[in-house]
């Protein structure tokens, strides 16, 4: 199909050339007011018309291959530009277009030379926009977003319209797991995006060959799939890179900021960098710690005492959440369930600590 139309652009301009040849030789311009006149009375027009056609045809026919090869060349390129970039910079081409349009009727008369200045502007231009397009990616892609995000939704009163909705995952919040947990209740609201980059450095952690950091990155990738194809969340992947970046935590940085969107993660430094740069957070620790149940001095509770503590006679439980419990005397109580009283609560960096004494000394004093 594609080369039919090529053959056949070579006959129209072939014919056109044949047109043009015989005017020229007979001195007269191809579309002037004596030429329509003798159209119909030259036998030797139609001669020309019918040679150029022809040699159009066979022109065309011998260039077919090549040129199929190059839009397909072409084409496999443009598919492999992410998806924002094509975008920007189509909306730059056309803003440069319109632009040598508007602009051309303002340009003075330049004689013979004047045929050339559309197709010079329309080049000039287009690039221009092109190159704006491009270098702008980040805030119209923004602005894409923003648009497919508010399609068809009405914003409720107090609520966010924008970009707030997108959560932009990175790769130690997606190998920690426990995102897609979160998911499943139903507490984070909007738009998963997960980044190329981000992808392409869980795929080289996958590849490594430190088994640790193999099965991280596995499991990472798993989690990934779970959250597409179990899921009720909207995942978007996000195509684009900021090449002049070379850290993935900055490169969340700038994505977040671009998409006005809150980063989720449980790296402490990158969540004190997105703090420095006015960026938003969501700590998976910060909500674990938020969500452990509050245990205050005086209360009772059920555990099981699994193994000796640091200092003599102590033994060492856990809540379901994790949170260590240590019983003094529990020693003596090692892989028995007892009831014990909380005696007290240590919050530190590292998470809390609970204090307790076995309720069998409390009652025997």
């Amino acid at each position: 199909m594609v080369r039919r139309i090529i053959q056949g652009i070579g006959i129209l301009f072939g014919g056109m050339a044949g047109a043009e040849v015989h005017h020229m030789m007979r001195g007269t311009a191809l579309w002037s007011s004596q030429t329509s006149g003798m159209l119909q009375q030259s036998s030797g027009y139609y001669m020309n018309v019918a040679i150029g056609a022809i040699g159009g045809l066979f022109l065309a026919t011998l260039a077919a291959g090549q040129i199929i090869r190059f839009i397909g060349q072409g084409a496999e390129r443009t598919a492999a530009v992410p998806t924002e970039e094509l975008i920007a910079g189509s909306a730059g081409l056309l803003g440069g277009l319109v632009l040598s349009v508007l602009l051309y009727p303002a340009v003075p008369d330049a004689g013979a030379l004047g045929q050339f200045i559309p197709a010079v502007m329309a080049l000039f231009f287009g690039y221009l926009g092109f190159s704006i397009g491009l270098k702008k990616k980040e805030a119209i892609a923004a602005g894409v977003s923003a648009l497919m995000a508010g399609r068809g939704a009405t914003p409720q009163a107090g609520e966010h319209k924008g970009f707030e909705e997108h959560k932009i995952l990175d790769t130690s919040v997606i190998i920690d797991g426990r995102i897609a947990d979160i998911c499943k209740t139903g507490f984070i609201e909007g738009t998963l995006v997960i980044p190329e980059f981000v992808l392409e450095e869980l795929q080289h952690i996958a590849d490594s060959s430190d088994l640790l950091k193999r099965n991280r990155g596995r499991r990472g990738l798993d989690i990934l799939n779970k959250i597409q194809k179990e899921l009720d969340v909207r995942v978007l992947i996000y195509e684009g890179d900021f090449e002049e970046i070379s850290e993935v935590d900055s490169k969340l940085v700038k994505l977040a900021k671009a998409l006005h969107g809150k980063v989720v993660t449980n790296d402490f430094n990158l969540n004190k960098v997105c703090e420095l740069q006015g960026v938003s957070v969501l700590n998976i620790n910060d909500l674990a710690n938020a969500v452990k149940p509050v245990v205050l001095p005086g209360e009772e509770i059920v555990v099981q005492v699994i193994k000796d503590g640091k200092e003599h006679g102590q033994g060492v439980a856990y809540l379901d959440d994790g949170t260590m419990i240590v019983v003094e005397g529990g020693r003596d109580y090692i892989g028995t369930t007892m009831e014990v009283l909380v005696t007290s609560v240590l919050q530190t960096s590292a998470g809390r600590m609970i204090f307790a004494k076995p309720k069998l000394l409390e009652k025997a004093l």
